[in-house]
This record gives structure tokens, sequence and C-alpha cells, in this order.
């Protein structure tokens, strides 16, 4: 099911680009009914997975055995989620394109569905060669997204981002080139598992290198402060569809990547290095809040937010508890929805207006009721009123993080206080006061309200019932926290459950147990 998975938007890609160019009217709409497909597996292996540590579903074929490659996929708890994220994410940005696109739309619609495609890959790759081909594939179609259908400066945001990006992917490379050869010398032959790769015995110096350059490569990704100068640049200049996928899963790759292959392949550096990952990311949290408040571009702003929302992930990731980690992998999937619901609304907004600077609008929610309404429930998504998701993933962070790390997690917190002041200002200015220049922008359309309707109900569902997810992380996270404490001398602080309280009431059944 998982090659299935993975393969299906390859299949759709292929099924777009034989339609003649001449039926542009028949590109967009047969690319979304066309995603739909993985959406339906995926929701096939949600409901067939089961609440255990184990890898799930899993597939291995010898692919190139000499090298010790093979064809071996697997889902557990922290990938299912960024996989459902994905195949929702999917269809309802090229919905949300049929405004905006108005030139290659099929050229566009087979990028995006190889997008998707590399992502899942990502997401349930357990070979690390086969990793990094999909890890490395992603890049190709979303320098195109940005280059060809992205703003004014959409040429030098793509170059942008694809130096910057490719740096980490050489990096990425070369660490993994080097477990390879280092199972060949302690077994005799050479293997990119991840199981594998698991067992070798590094020396300290050895795991140390191999950590900071799998980190640094991440840390791009994601991006960490101070490599996150690409981010702004590419976001600003993508098409809606772009910057969707950019925020909702492109970045999880980093963040995915920190958790999945740096906690467990180098746990001793990774409890070694907790402060210098923490630091990094409370300063991304602050910095991100601090510049998004001064930014006259919405879209712009609403870009350093991510800088800002994914320290958080950062912190909890190396918070090395219970409800840290938990709340780092729902929050991933909690950015994802918010974030990118937001970057669909200021798309909406400039297919209307054609300007993103906040000073040009004013008083939009007497004239735009149902975008306006939309827009703040978003924003109170995004800084984490109880009762929407974003507070889920925040608690968790901040309550998991402060037995290992107080003074790191006290400080995170001005960052939600932060977050309240850059969203509330940008809403006072765009939706309050008198109207300005555009008195006469239409709201939203049925066909908007569509698009924007799930992503609200799944924002609720997270907030109300986050056990529907947390059930499924909780087995994997703690299987990572019980390796780190089984080969290194670090012990989970035991007030670090007190995440738990949250994760294991009447919402979350048995991750407590």
């Amino acid at each position: 099911m998982l090659t299935a998975l993975v393969l299906a938007p390859v299949a759709a890609a292929l099924v777009v680009m034989a339609v003649p160019s001449r039926r542009r009217e028949i590109h967009l709409p047969l690319g979304v009914a066309l995603s739909v497909i993985p959406l339906g597996i995926a929701a096939v292996l949600f409901t067939q997975f089961e609440s255990i540590p184990d890898f799930q579903f899993t597939e291995r074929v010898d692919w190139i055995p000499q090298w010790g490659i093979s064809w071996y996929l697997g889902l557990d708890g922290i990938s299912l989620p960024l996989v459902l994220l994905t195949v929702v994410l999917v269809p309802l940005s090229l919905a949300a394109s049929f405004r905006e696109i108005t030139n290659r739309h099929k050229e566009f619609v087979a990028f995006v569905l190889l997008l998707e495609a590399g992502t899942l890959g990502v997401f349930v790759a357990l070979d690390l060669f086969v990793f990094f081909v999909f890890f490395e594939a992603i890049l190709i179609p979303m320098y195109f997204i940005i280059g060809i259908w992205g703003g004014e400066r959409r040429i030098y945001a793509a170059i942008k981002f694809f130096l910057f990006t490719a740096v980490g992917s050489a990096l990425l490379f070369a660490g993994i080139i080097a477990l390879a050869l280092l199972h060949s010398a302690q077994t005799g032959a050479p293997s990119f598992a991840l199981d594998d790769l698991m067992a070798l015995d590094l020396s300290p110096t050895t795991e140390l290198v191999l950590f900071v350059g799998f980190a640094l490569a991440f840390s791009i990704k994601i991006p960490v402060f101070p490599l996150h100068t690409w981010l702004p640049d590419a976001h600003t200049e993508a098409p809606t569809a772009g910057s969707v996928l950019l925020a909702g899963v492109m970045l999880k790759l980093g963040t995915y990547g920190l958790l999945r292959f740096n906690l467990s392949l180098f746990p001793s550096s990774s409890v070694d290095l907790v402060p210098v990952l923490a630091t990094l990311a409370v300063i991304g949290i602050i910095w991100g809040a601090v510049v998004a408040i001064v930014q006259s571009d919405l879209k712009r702003l609403v870009a350093y937010t991510s800088v800002s929302h994914l320290g958080f992930i950062v912190l909890g990731t190396f918070a090395l508890t219970s409800g840290g980690l938990q709340g780092a992998v729902i929050q991933n999937v909690n950015h994802g929805l918010t974030t990118g619901a937001l970057f669909m609304l200021v798309g909406m907004l400039y297919d209307r207006a054609h300007t993103k600077e906040i000073s040009r609008f004013g008083g939009l929610q007497k004239t735009m009721p149902l975008f306006a309404g939309f827009f703040l429930f978003m924003i109170f998504a995004s800084i984490g009123l109880p009762g929407l998701n974003g507070f889920v993933g925040e608690f968790l962070i901040l309550m998991g993080s402060y037995p290992s790390l107080p003074v790191w997690s006290m400080v995170a917190a001005v960052g939600v206080l932060l977050a309240a002041i850059y969203f509330l200002w940008a809403y006072e200015r765009v939706f309050t006061g008198p109207v300005d220049d555009f008195a006469q922008l239409d709201d939203l359309t049925p066909s908007e309200i569509g698009i924007l309707t799930p992503m609200a109900l799944l924002i609720v569902l997270l907030g109300l019932y986050p056990g529907i997810i947390l059930d499924k992380i909780s087995p994997s996270t703690e299987a990572v926290l019980d390796r780190i404490e089984q080969v290194t001398a670090y012990e989970v602080p035991e007030p670090g459950r007190l995440g738990d309280v949250f994760v294991g009431s009447d919402v979350s059944g048995e991750a407590a147990e």
C-alpha cells in the first residue's frame, strides 16, 4: 500500500501530462480529482493503523543489493500524521489555484503532483538512500513552481531556495554514504537500512561529526535560525499553492529528519547538543516573531511566522521528553493546517486587490465579512486559542520542555505573546477601521468557502479531540526516548511526563498507559 501511495501521484502526473495542452480547462480539475486517490489510500492506512511503536505496512525489496540499497518503506506514529497532512493539503492547494494560475496549467499540476510523490516518499522511506533520492527530488518541482508561476522576483527566490537546500542535501548525502561505509567496515556488507544503521558502533567523534552534518542539512530545510533567510523570499514570490505546500509539508521534512534520524542514529550527540539546538530554536521563535511584527507585506508577515512556529517544534524535539516529542509531531500538523490556510487567504486577497501591502487595506470586515471571519479564525488557531489545534501543540511543547529546559521554555513562552501581537495588529490594520482603497472587493465565493471549510473543521477536530492523532503518535515517540535511555546515560525527567496529564486524559485513551 505504501508503494501505491507514493506512485499514485506520479501516475496522476503522467495522466495530466497526456491531456492535450489545448484542453487547458481540464488540467486543474483533473489534477484535483486524481489527487484524491492518495488521500483515499492514506485514509485506509489510517483506519488500519495500530497504536504500537513498530513500523507498519512495511515493504522491503532489494534494489541494488551489491550496494546494500533496498526499496524499504514503513509507517509509524511519527510519519503517519505527516502523510495525512500531505494528502489533505495537495488537493486543496490545487483547488485554490483555479483563479491564480493562468498559464501552463498542465505543467503546474504535474509539478505539484510530483512534489506530493516526493514528499510522501520521504515520510515512508526506511532506506536512507531511498530517503535521500526523494529528499533531493522534491527540490526540482518546487524550484519550477516558484520560478515559473511566482511573483516579480521569482527567479531570484527560486535560485536562492535551490542553492540553500542543495548545500544541505550535499551534507546529508555525505553523511549517509559515511554511514553505509561504516556499516560495511563493521559487518562486511554495506547497508542503508535505518534499523541496520542504528546498530552501528560509532566513536564519539564520528557520531558528533555525522550528527552535525545531518542536523545542518535538516536545519536548512526547516529552516532554523540563522539559516532561514531563503524562506521569506521563497514564500513571498511563490504562487499560493507553492506557499501552502512549502509551509505545510516541505518545511516538515527538516523537523521530521531531526526526529527520525538525528535522535535515532546519534542518540549520544543528540543529548550532548541539546543546549545548542534548543538555543537556536528559541532564538528563532523570538526573532521570527519580532521580524513578523514590523513587516509591511502581509504574505511576508505570514512567512516569518513559520520561522517562529517551527522553532517551537525544534524545541519540543530536543526537550527529549514525552510531552515535548508528542507536541513536536502534532504541531507539525497544526502548523501545516493553520499557516497553509493563511497563505490561501492571502492569495485570495491578492487575487482581488493585486497587492499585499498592509497599509493599502482597512475596514475589510465590512465589505468581506466571510473572508474576515475565516482569517480571524485561522489567526486564533495560530496563536493557540484553547479549543483549536494550535493550543494542543504549544501546550505539550512548553509543558514537555520545562522539566529539561526550564529557561528555554520560559523564553519560548514569550513567543506565544508576540504571536498575538503580530497577528492581531495585522488584523486590526487590514480588517478594522474605515474602508480605504478597496471598498468593492468581492467576498469569498462558494468554491473558496468549500476549500477553507475542511481545514477549519480539521483545526477544530484536533483542538477538541487531539487523541485521534496522539494515540497513534505516543508509542513511536516513547520508542525514541526508550532507545536514547538505553544507549546513553540520559534519563527522561519524570516531571517531563507532566505533558502526559493532557495526553493521558480521556481524549488519548491508552497513550499514557
